[in-house]
């Protein structure tokens, strides 16, 4: 029985990997976005800028693009940017367009729990901006 839960533990840690990993490069391509908000910018400028594989960033545009996050524009002139200001922006929006649905439990009780668990913690993630990330970067810098 241990090797079952080492497994199902090795599989939730690789799912969290991966959601981690599409919430982070979203984070990192809303900020390129926000510190140019009117202008349209390409996914293989972004992927340079980010030293990120162009592919990558496409499909987080995808996935920026269905949650309402940017807008997209094919041709020459081409590209993403932001479709709200980036103090519109809140962290949680971004884990709730990345996260999908990478638990779901047959428990009603423990998965209403867990859902309701997972609504505060975006509800304070929402409490940060892509603003102030993009603030918080350029000090950095």
């Amino acid at each position: 029985m241990r090797w079952i839960a080492a497994v199902v533990a090795g599989c939730v840690s690789f799912f969290s990997m991966a959601q981690s990993g599409r919430f982070q490069l979203s984070v990192r391509v809303l900020a390129v976005l926000a510190s140019e908000p009117d202008a349209m910018h390409t996914s293989s400028a972004i992927a340079e800028a980010l030293k990120e594989s162009a592919v990558m960033v496409r499909r987080t545009f995808l996935v920026l693009h269905k949650a309402g996050l940017i807008v997209q524009r094919k041709g020459p002139h081409g590209g993403a940017k932001l479709k709200l200001p980036a103090k519109q922006i809140g962290l949680g929006d971004v884990f709730e367009a990345t996260a999908g649905d990478w638990l779901s439990l047959d428990d009603k009780a423990v998965s209403g729990w867990i859902k309701k668990v997972r609504g505060d913690a975006v509800s304070a993630m929402n409490e940060h901006s892509m603003a102030g990330v993009v603030k918080r970067m350029k000090k950095d810098k």
